[in-house]
């Protein structure tokens, strides 16, 4: 719904005068022809009368400026019909006098009630709108139509006076007529109208017999004049109706391309309410703001452009709750186009709205991923090495029972090494939380593999399998000591859990491409394709009877990746799996340390 508009339907700002006017004159005509047809039986009162109907009820559906020329070729009809001789027009007079009142009375009362009843129902739709209309024809060529219809017209009057022993009434009117075309073709249908009336006056006064009178003696020239006048008219309409078909053509036009760039401006990514804003106010001025109804107040949502005075502000209301305002755009801002912004205004507004909702709805949803897992995490693999150690400590307080020295090494060895379990859970735990809330700023310097490599074992069973091959010749990397030797531990720790007996893990480190790359490859069962990516997602357990949370290789990819690396999982050639992380070379040029915002 629209409380401001820049254009009107038809019917709201009256039927256009290019369809009245014809409509009119023939209607005029067909009166005429029926009072000369009756032979006096139609008085000059029935006569009047019929004119007058014609006149008030198309006047009253026509735009206003229709009934001027209506009540002067009604008045015309009037007098001229009135009483034998016909076509006699005898401008002075009690019939001429009492016509010109009652068709002025008439116009003028059907102009006002057709205003006050389009006004009325405007308001009962809430339309109130401004009476610009689009001709076609701009102010300088209806002038220029005007000027040669009040030059030519008289010239050509002198040019076939002295030619009429060679021209008959029908050639005259020809002439007239291309005259009046021509008229039409330059300046429009206004300027037309004003010709084709001064033309068959001229025609009447210099060429219809007696020369010199309004008088028409024969009713066929009347007949031929008074269709002059209908045909003048509708061939006028025609090409007012081309011109203005023409215009509202190449407007439509502007807008298709101005609506297309919107178009590829949203499907491009800027699809907010101030990316249309904007669109509009580049393309044609002024300024538009979105507005939201909240609490009874209407509040800027989004807004462009140099503000405008209120007074001259155009709303559009397109829910109760959203309308978008404009002010001081250029003419090709249509009702239209301006209605399609709005409409794409609030749809962007409503996307916008509906990513942020989907954004916290996912951000709820993974957190109650992360606390169920916690929640598991915390039932099951925190209590088991705690229960382990506490077992363990119980036994070694008890006093009715003597343990042996290997007994009592059994029981510390278990208590350390479920005390590491329980330190590496907390730890990848922590990291994680580190990771997940973006906390996390890596120290970056030159830092040696064959440094990093040995620390990151300790503590982890059966570091003594791992097999680490490190060329002596590989260059440093750039990267976080801190968080490279986390990388590795968690990595050593899946390898170490998943080889084999008597086939040892290993950690290969090599140079490719000014990069460093480090594959630590066990011969255990392996992964499947289509889950490689998925083991370095959080929680994430292939076998829910393995040890752990699934954090290990999370962490891992979190901190390469924060570190400027990267980390795969791969097929180890003859079975297993290879996880490769891959580390830039510290370049030469480079400070030995960096900081944690480079």
């Amino acid at each position: 719904m629209y409380t401001d508009a820049r254009q009107r339907p038809p019917w709201r700002r009256g039927l256009p005068a290019t369809y009245i006017l014809p409509t009119g004159f023939a209607a005029l005509l067909a009166v005429g022809t029926m009072a000369a047809s009756l032979h006096g039986r139609l008085d000059a009162t029935g006569v009047l009368v019929a004119c007058a109907i014609v006149v008030g009820v198309l006047a009253a559906v026509a735009e206003p400026t229709a009934a001027a020329p209506l009540c002067v070729v009604g008045w015309l009809t009037s007098i001229g019909f009135s009483r034998p001789p016909y076509a006699d027009l005898r401008l002075t007079g009690t019939v001429p006098k009492h016509a010109a009142i009652t068709l002025a009375v008439t116009g003028l009362a059907a102009v006002v009630a057709g205003s006050v009843f389009r006004q009325w129902t405007a308001r009962v739709t809430l339309e109130n709108v401004d009476k610009r209309e689009p001709t076609g024809i701009d102010l300088r060529r209806q002038l220029a139509g005007a000027a040669l219809a009040v030059v030519g017209l008289p010239l050509l009057t002198v040019a076939l006076t002295g030619y009429k022993a060679h021209l008959n009434l029908s050639d005259d009117l020809l002439l007239y007529l291309v005259a009046v075309v021509a008229v039409t073709v330059i300046g429009g249908f206004w300027p037309a109208v004003v010709a084709a009336i001064g033309a068959c006056l001229l025609l009447n006064w210099f060429f219809t017999e007696p020369l010199h009178t309004f008088t028409i003696a024969e009713p066929k020239n009347l007949l031929a004049l008074v269709l002059f006048v209908t045909v003048a008219v509708a061939v006028s309409s025609v090409v007012h109706l081309a011109a203005r078909r023409e215009a509202d053509a190449s407007r439509s036009a502007r807008e298709t391309e101005v609506l297309l760039g919107l178009a590829q401006t949203v499907l491009g990514g800027a699809d907010t309410p101030g990316d249309v804003l904007d669109h509009l106010t580049a393309s044609h001025g002024g300024h538009a703001a979105l507005l939201e109804r909240v609490s009874g107040r209407w509040i800027t949502v989004a807004s462009s452009g140099v503000p405008e005075p209120k007074a001259n502000a155009l709303r559009f209301e397109v829910r109760p709750d959203l309308a978008m305002e404009v002010s001081g755009q250029a003419g090709t801002a249509t009702t239209s186009l301006l209605a399609g912004y709005t409409a794409q205004a609030v749809a962007a507004l409503d996307r916008a709205r509906l990513r942020t909702q989907a954004a916290q709805a996912e951000a709820l949803a993974e957190g109650d991923r992360m606390r169920t897992a916690l929640l598991r995490a915390v039932s099951h693999d925190l209590r088991t090495p705690l229960a382990s150690i506490k077992a363990s400590v119980s036994s070694l307080r008890q006093t009715d029972v003597h343990w042996s020295a290997a007994d009592e090494a059994a029981l510390l060895a278990d208590i350390e090494g479920s005390t590491d379990r329980l330190d590496a859970l907390v730890g990848n735990l922590l990291d994680m939380s580190r990771l997940q809330a973006g906390a996390l700023a890596p120290f970056l310097r030159a830092t040696a593999i064959d440094e990093v490599a040995p620390v990151a074992l300790r503590g982890l069973d059966g570091a003594d399998q791992m097999l680490i091959v490190v060329p002596d010749d590989l260059p440093l990397v750039q990267a976080d000591p801190g968080l490279l030797e986390r990388v590795l531990a968690n990595l050593f720790s899946n390898a170490l859990r998943h080889s084999p007996t008597g086939q040892r893990p290993a950690l290969r480190a090599r140079e490719d491409s000014g990069k460093v790359v480090l594959d630590v490859v066990d011969r255990g069962p392996g992964v499947p394709a289509e889950l490689k990516s998925r083991i370095f997602e959080p929680f994430a357990r292939l076998d829910e009877r393995s040890p752990g949370v699934g954090l290990g290789l999370a962490v891992a990819k979190g901190f390469a990746e924060a570190m400027g690396g990267a980390i795969v999982a791969v097929d180890t050639p003859g079975g297993g799996l290879t996880v490769r992380v891959t580390l830039p070379v510290l370049s030469s040029g480079v400070p030995a340390a960096l900081g944690a915002d480079q």
